[in-house]
Protein backbone atom coordinates (compact mmCIF):
# COMPACT_ATOMS: atom_id res chain seq x y z
CA UNK A 1 0.00 0.00 0.00
CA UNK A 2 1.56 3.41 -0.82
CA UNK A 3 2.08 6.03 1.34
CA UNK A 4 -1.14 7.98 0.28
CA UNK A 5 -3.46 5.48 0.94
CA UNK A 6 -1.29 4.35 5.02
CA UNK A 7 -1.77 8.42 5.55
CA UNK A 8 -5.65 8.33 4.09
CA UNK A 9 -5.95 5.17 6.58
CA UNK A 10 -4.12 6.94 9.50
CA UNK A 11 -6.61 10.58 9.14
CA UNK A 12 -9.96 8.15 8.53
CA UNK A 13 -9.19 5.91 11.55
CA UNK A 14 -8.03 9.41 13.86
CA UNK A 15 -11.33 11.14 12.36
CA UNK A 16 -13.55 7.88 13.68
CA UNK A 17 -11.89 8.05 17.32
CA UNK A 18 -12.92 11.88 17.04
CA UNK A 19 -16.41 10.75 15.97
CA UNK A 20 -16.85 8.90 18.60
CA UNK A 21 -16.09 10.79 21.37
CA UNK A 22 -17.95 13.45 20.35
CA UNK A 23 -21.10 11.40 19.97
CA UNK A 24 -20.33 10.34 23.78
CA UNK A 25 -20.14 14.00 24.51
CA UNK A 26 -23.06 15.32 23.12
CA UNK A 27 -24.79 12.20 24.16
CA UNK A 28 -24.05 12.12 27.78
CA UNK A 29 -26.58 14.42 29.35
CA UNK A 30 -29.21 12.56 27.73
CA UNK A 31 -28.06 9.17 29.38
CA UNK A 32 -27.92 10.53 32.51
CA UNK A 33 -31.32 11.67 31.96
CA UNK A 34 -32.76 8.06 30.63
CA UNK A 35 -30.90 6.64 33.62
CA UNK A 36 -32.54 8.71 36.14
CA UNK A 37 -35.80 8.66 34.61
CA UNK A 38 -35.38 4.59 34.80
CA UNK A 39 -33.70 4.61 38.50
CA UNK A 40 -30.23 3.15 37.00
CA UNK A 41 -27.99 6.04 37.21
CA UNK A 42 -24.13 4.95 37.51
CA UNK A 43 -22.02 5.34 40.75
CA UNK A 44 -19.10 8.20 39.61
CA UNK A 45 -16.32 6.52 38.75
CA UNK A 46 -13.21 7.92 40.41
CA UNK A 47 -10.56 9.49 38.27
CA UNK A 48 -7.34 7.88 37.51
CA UNK A 49 -4.16 9.30 39.66
CA UNK A 50 -1.48 10.90 38.06
CA UNK A 51 0.50 7.47 38.55
CA UNK A 52 -2.30 5.01 37.44
CA UNK A 53 -2.71 7.19 34.26
CA UNK A 54 1.18 6.97 33.74
CA UNK A 55 1.08 2.92 34.29
CA UNK A 56 -1.67 2.26 32.32
CA UNK A 57 0.30 4.20 29.77
CA UNK A 58 3.64 2.50 29.89
CA UNK A 59 2.13 -0.82 29.72
CA UNK A 60 1.04 -0.04 25.77
CA UNK A 61 4.99 1.09 25.01
CA UNK A 62 6.80 -2.33 24.29
CA UNK A 63 3.60 -3.04 21.88
CA UNK A 64 3.65 0.30 20.40
CA UNK A 65 7.27 0.18 19.62
CA UNK A 66 7.19 -3.07 18.76
CA UNK A 67 4.93 -2.45 15.69
CA UNK A 68 6.92 0.99 14.84
CA UNK A 69 10.23 -1.51 14.81
CA UNK A 70 8.91 -3.49 12.57
CA UNK A 71 7.20 -1.27 10.14
CA UNK A 72 10.42 0.72 9.92
CA UNK A 73 12.21 -2.96 9.09
CA UNK A 74 9.59 -3.64 6.21
CA UNK A 75 10.05 -0.05 5.32
CA UNK A 76 13.25 -0.34 4.99
CA UNK A 77 14.02 -3.68 2.71
CA UNK A 78 11.48 -2.42 0.54
CA UNK A 79 14.01 0.47 -0.53
CA UNK A 80 17.00 -1.75 -0.60
CA UNK A 81 14.84 -3.93 -3.09
CA UNK A 82 13.98 -1.26 -5.25
CA UNK A 83 17.39 -0.07 -4.93
CA UNK A 84 18.66 -3.39 -6.14
CA UNK A 85 16.23 -3.49 -8.89
CA UNK A 86 13.69 -5.31 -7.45
CA UNK A 87 15.67 -8.94 -7.18
CA UNK A 88 15.55 -10.63 -4.23
CA UNK A 89 18.00 -12.71 -2.97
Amino acid sequence: MNRHFEDAWYYLRRAGEHLAVGLREEAEPVERRVRKALGREREAEPEPTGRERIESELRTVPRRAGRGGKKAIRKAQGRIQRYRGGASE
